[in-house]
């Protein structure tokens, strides 16, 4: 139990030290005059806000094991079609969820694989992605971003039997390391460029990844900060080494399809607004300062 409440302490702390972006200002949908083809024109005459993420990212959006199965769509606090009621948990739920309140529409939230995300976003399966994306300029050519709100960077999960020969990312470029990480990220991304010698493996999921690390079945886990930690926190393991400092600097916002002003200010004020009025930091203090939620967590 000791043992558990440090490891806690410790998540607190360091997600606590995140980059935070603020601004001021106030944000209405009717302070936009809106083009015909505005995605939040189409938002506020449909009455929904359909919000693009993939469940699963600690802390951002994960299934609350009190209810139900992870599915494709799922409106947060309604029921699926059999009946069965599923919840999503996490900070962009709850940002969603302000989003949607201040537009005076329904929040949607669908669940997309990361890697096509930004298509199916194009398509017009959604009118936002949220899900912690980091901005690069290859993602600018495809989607505009919103100011950022956030900036994290890429960490390591590192199997213990390393721990004298492995003391940063540096040391891991080599081919008899093993590391993985998730196509499309920016830790895939991180991997190629920065350590590229080393040998490169996939996984289909961020949990995944991280337990390929703890079993010993691959040597490293390269991702984000937040999932990291809390992913320690979760499954605290004398198997593991955290090499915390990031080693890249990520700015992170919403995304939404490109050329699409009305849209993107309006974004920028609303954020602008909670950040003012103290919903950010409550929103983001209850996922990234407190670990009362872990329990609840999948």
């Amino acid at each position: 139990m000791f043992k558990m409440i440090c490891y806690k302490t410790i998540i607190v702390l360091m997600l606590a030290g995140l980059w935070l972006v603020s601004g001021s200002g106030p944000a209405r949908a009717a302070d936009v005059e809106l083009s015909k083809d505005s995605t939040l024109e189409g938002v506020l005459q449909r009455g929904e806000l359909r919000i693009g993420l993939e469940v699963g990212y600690m802390p951002f959006e994960m299934i609350d094991k009190r209810s139900g199965l992870r599915q494709k769509e799922v409106r947060h606090g309604g029921f699926r079609r059999k009946g069965r009621q599923l919840s999503l948990m996490g900070f962009d739920i709850d940002m969603g969820i302000e989003m949607a309140k201040a537009l005076g529409v329904k929040p949607v939230f669908v669940d997309t694989l990361w890697p096509s995300i930004i298509p199916a976003l194009n398509l017009g399966r959604f009118d936002i992605i949220f899900g912690g994306m980091s901005v690069t300029e290859g993602r600018k050519k495809f989607v505009d971003f919103a100011d950022p709100f956030m900036t994290v960077g890429q960490t390591v999960l590192l199997n213990a039997k390393h721990e004298k020969a492995v003391k940063s990312y540096k040391d891991l470029n080599d081919p008899k390391f093993v590391v993985v990480s998730k196509p499309g990220t920016t830790g895939e991304e991180a991997v190629q460029r920065l350590i590229s010698k080393a040998t490169y493996e996939t996984v289909d999921t961020e949990m995944d990844g991280a337990m390929r690390v703890l079993e010993g079945t691959a040597d490293a886990f390269v991702y984000d900060l937040p999932f990291n930690a809390v992913f320690l926190a979760m499954h605290p393991s004398d198997q593991l080494i955290f090499l915390d400092k990031p080693f890249t600097k990520e700015p992170i916002a919403w995304a939404i399809r490109k050329n699409d002003p009305d849209f993107l200010k309006w974004l920028n004020k609303f954020l602008k607004e909670i950040k003012q009025d103290g919903r950010f930091d409550k929103i983001y203090d209850k996922w990234f300062k407190t670990t009362d939620w872990f329990k609840y967590a999948r």
